[in-house]
């Protein structure tokens, strides 16, 4: 990964993901505009995949030619660290299914989701320290 911090960049995808939601304005337990809903949970799945990706880079694990699949992050992570693969079937199911696809808007849904990609994104964070990358 070509980033200087890929724990700042992959949370300001959270933070990006954020802004779309307040957007989204509420609705009881719902958000009430479904475009901004798929907008922000899409953001937030791919700040989650920014992450892995500079996990994947810092364990060595063999980069994929062409696009990623779930299947490259499953059977990977799911070598390194069977919590953190929890997190990913989760951000996956909820954000990218429910949320960016099917227009998903409950309210505790969308939230669980994002825990699950800051759990996955915070999974980094021991890499770096004062904004740099930390060598190993």
């Amino acid at each position: 990964m070509k980033t200087k911090n890929a724990y700042k960049e992959a949370m300001r995808y959270i933070e990006n993901a954020r802004e779309d939601l307040k957007l989204a304005g509420k609705d009881d337990k719902f958000y009430a505009d479904e475009k901004y809903v798929k907008t922000a949970s899409g953001t937030a799945y791919s700040g989650a995949l920014v992450a892995l990706d500079y996990l994947f880079d810092v364990k060595n694990i063999p980069k994929r030619r062409g696009r990623k699949s779930i299947e490259y992050y499953r059977d990977n992570l799911g070598k390194l660290d069977k919590k953190l693969l929890k997190h990913l079937n989760s951000a996956y199911l909820i954000l990218h299914l429910n949320g960016y696809y099917e227009g998903e808007t409950k309210i505790s849904a969308i939230d669980s989701g994002f825990d699950s990609a800051i759990s996955l994104i915070d999974s980094i964070k021991k890499y770096f320290k004062n904004g740099t990358e930390l060598s190993e």
